[in-house]
Order: structure tokens, then sequence, then C-alpha cells
């Protein structure tokens, strides 16, 4: 079950990294308009289809290993179901719709381990972020559009901004909330949470421009012209 979820999610990621790889290798570029291609080829009946019969095959795996999920929340065939098809999703430029974080807590209660899950689910989001403005500005560099002293100071910045990013990552959507309980009675709760992509790279680059910004203004200037703005 594990490897199906990392998978899931290193799909997830690769998908949105897209953005980067795009500007700064024509190899990546046909290989990824080629996976766009055949996604397209893909009715969304189709691609829902597929990711009902994998929400089927790993609810098996859950139910195995203990997952079960509180009163009043939908069954987890569904929820994995809804997981699943959210990470089929794309723009009209084929670009994943959502971006999605996972994480998993244990606590003596349900409540306090959601909420920790929660918050490292955040910051799961957060890293794929930082990852994400990381790769456009060494792609800006690789192009020459920024001088590598200042692409220094604003890697710099960007690397020690997952804190700065998780905090300004606004309303996430729940997608999938399960828990199990462990032989000396604690919760283990495991979350997946969704933002949409294009608002998280937004609330990203707003994060790490107001950063920059405190040390140098022409830095989140040349933050803007490495994300395009």
């Amino acid at each position: 079950m594990k490897k199906l979820i990392v998978l899931a999610m290193a799909m997830t990621i690769a998908a949105f990294s897209v953005y980067a790889q795009d500007a700064s290798n024509p190899k990546s570029r046909k290989e990824i308009a080629k996976e766009r291609a055949e996604i397209a080829k893909l009715s969304k009946q189709q691609l829902n289809e597929r990711a009902t019969k994998a929400a089927r095959r790993a609810v098996k795996e859950y139910v195995k290993e203990g997952w079960k999920v509180a009163p009043g929340h939908l069954p987890l065939e569904k929820q994995l179901d809804r997981s699943y098809k959210m990470q089929n999703e794309y723009d009209s430029n084929y670009y994943p719709m959502y971006i999605l974080g996972e994480a998993m807590s244990i606590a003596e209660n349900y409540d306090a381990a959601k909420m920790q899950a929660t918050e490292l689910a955040k910051i799961n989001l957060a890293g794929q972020l930082q990852t994400e403005v990381t790769a456009m500005v060494e792609a800006s560099v690789a192009n020459n559009n920024l001088p590598q002293e200042e692409a220094a100071s604003i890697t710099e910045v960007v690397m020690a901004s997952k804190s700065i990013i998780s905090q300004n990552i606004g309303r996430i959507m729940p997608v999938m909330e399960c828990y199990r309980d462990k032989s000396n009675k604690n919760k283990e709760v495991r979350v997946v949470v969704a933002y949409n992509s294009e608002a998280a790279l937004e609330a990203a680059k707003k994060a790490i421009r107001s950063k920059l910004a405190e040390k140098s203004e022409k830095l989140a200037q040349q933050l803007d012209k490495a994300m395009g703005n």
C-alpha cells in the first residue's frame, strides 16, 4: 500500500514540476508533450474509471493494514476514489489542477493526531512548492536571465522558505482522512489534502517575494523575473 501511495504522490510531484522543466530542458519538453498527448487521448470518463479501479484495489490493502474511518466520514473507497481522480485532473494546458500533500501522525487521541497530520501535510505541500520555485530560479539562471550572485541569494532564501510558504498557504481541501488504533491505544491518523496548483504556486511566490523584499527590493524584482512576472 505504501508503494502505491508513494507512486501516486511521485507522479503528482513530477507532473507539477513541468513549469521549470519546460523552460530549461528541450528534451523534457518533448517527453512531457508526449505524456500529455497520451493523457489527452483519454476521456474524463476513462480517467475516472481508472481511478475507481485503483481505489477498489487500494481499499483492500488499507483495511488489511487496519485503517478505518471515523463516524460521519465518507467510506475509505470513496475517499481513495476522490484522491485518485484529483490526481488525474488537468487544466487546458495539461498541467495538474491540484497538488496533494499527505502525512501521518500518532497521538493519544484522534483530534490531536489529526491536527498534527494536517500540519505535516501542509508542510509536505510547502516542500513541493519550495522545490518548484527553486527549479524555476535555476532554470532562469540556466537561460542567463539572472546573474549568478543574485540567483544564489534568491535560492538561499527559497531553500529556507518552507515554513513561510506553509504559513501562507490558504484554505486546503481535505481529500482523505482515516485512522487506525495502535497497540498502546494511541491513534494514528493519515490525511491527504489538496490545493489548487496555480493558487499554491502564487502563494509560494508571494511568500518568498515578501521575504526577499526584506533583504533587497532588487532581489524581489529578480524573483519576479525568474517567475515570468
